[in-house]
């Protein structure tokens, strides 16, 4: 067993035949029946060659989401299509939704994805959930008439409670929140008031889970991963990271390969980290076509370990591949190539820290 583990963050990329199929599913076009077999075959294959990469711990990469931020919201009626807009530098943006009314719940948990995971998969499981602080951002700014921002609060926090416990109860090993936002945060407020906010509602969802849990839960973070741009890369890690670990959690998963100064990030990391908590650096730059070379990975994680202590150490990709649903800049077939270096790279290192 290597000295360092090693997981994805999330998505991999959709065969262009599901995206068609899910398309066609939508409009009707497709029955569940035929659209259960596409999503059978592909996450059997998506499984399969994720253990052929020798990757310690799996998942479905997120095949049969439409999207790592809406599963939730899938079906429900109480939603306008007008909420929040989130621009990315190249100009492209992603709309939130917005509720009309309460009380407001989920329509589909993560747990659910794993029945079918666990068809396919030799070895254990981990599963991404979508933040509370990330559904915050549904209540609109002028409130809703007969339901209050604070009775959607709690109705939010006991929603996504349940859903990271969806996941436990259905054979997850570990549950890694996404909390893509926190770096826009301070872009939408540099006073950081917003990214405390949102820290202070993630940590009452944590609330609900017993110490050893809370070391099986991760969150992570990224200045956002969409067709090849990011939303808030402009804003200076070091501004966020002593707020992130202060989440109750045992592991984070932190983009760093595509940072611009990792060793000043690092840094602040190694002077913030807890004991009980592991930091999963990114050593895979999922927004950059050219695949990494075990060698590229090795190294960056000897930088990373001269800032964090090994056993407190782990190594990620920077964020998912393919976050939303229909995007295609980057193949599977590049995917899993720079997955298979981001393993071998750590199972290098792991050798050489071992000595």
């Amino acid at each position: 067993m290597n000295l360092i583990p090693t997981e994805s963050v999330g998505s991999v990329p959709r065969p262009k035949a599901l995206q068609e199929a899910m398309t066609a599913f939508s409009q009707g076009n497709l029955s569940e029946t035929e659209m259960n077999k596409h999503f059978d075959a592909v996450v059997k294959d998506t499984i399969s060659r994720m253990e052929q990469t020798g990757s310690p711990i799996v998942s479905d990469g997120e095949q049969t989401k439409t999207s790592f931020v809406t599963y939730p919201l899938d079906g429900l009626t109480n939603l306008a299509s007008d909420g929040i807009s989130i621009p990315f530098e190249d100009g492209h943006a992603r709309q939130l939704p917005r509720i009309t009314s309460g009380p407001f719940h989920y329509s589909t948990y993560a747990g659910s994805y794993l029945p079918r995971a666990k068809k396919f998969a030799t070895r254990p499981l981990k599963q991404a959930v979508i933040s509370a602080s990330a559904m915050s951002l549904l209540y609109p700014q002028d409130g809703i008439a007969n339901y209050s921002q604070e009775q959607f609060i709690t109705d939010l926090v006991n929603q996504s409670a349940a859903d990271i416990r969806s996941c436990f109860d259905n054979g997850a090993l570990h549950v890694q929140v996404d909390f893509t936002e926190a770096r826009l945060a301070i872009k939408l407020d540099p006073s950081k008031a917003l990214l405390k906010q949102f820290i202070d509602l993630n940590n009452q969802v944590l609330t609900r889970f017993t110490a050893e849990e809370r070391q099986r839960i991760g969150f992570h973070t990224c200045p956002g991963g969409d067709h090849d741009s990011t939303h808030s890369a402009d804003v200076d890690y070091t501004e966020l990271i002593p707020l992130f670990l202060t989440l109750n959690s045992g592991n984070f998963y932190m983009q760093m390969a595509n940072e611009q100064n990792p060793a000043k990030a690092l840094k602040h990391i190694g002077e913030n980290i807890r004991p009980n908590q592991r930091v999963y650096v990114g050593v895979i730059d999922v927004i950059n076509a050219e695949i990494e070379t075990p060698e590229q990975v090795y190294e960056r994680i000897m930088t990373a370990a001269e800032y964090i202590p090994v056993n407190q150490l782990g190594t990620t990709d920077d964020c998912g591949f393919s976050p939303f649903s229909d995007d295609l800049a980057t193949s599977r077939d590049t995917a899993f190539a720079k997955i298979t270096a981001r393993v071998e790279g750590t199972r290098m290192a792991s050798e050489k820290l071992k000595l």
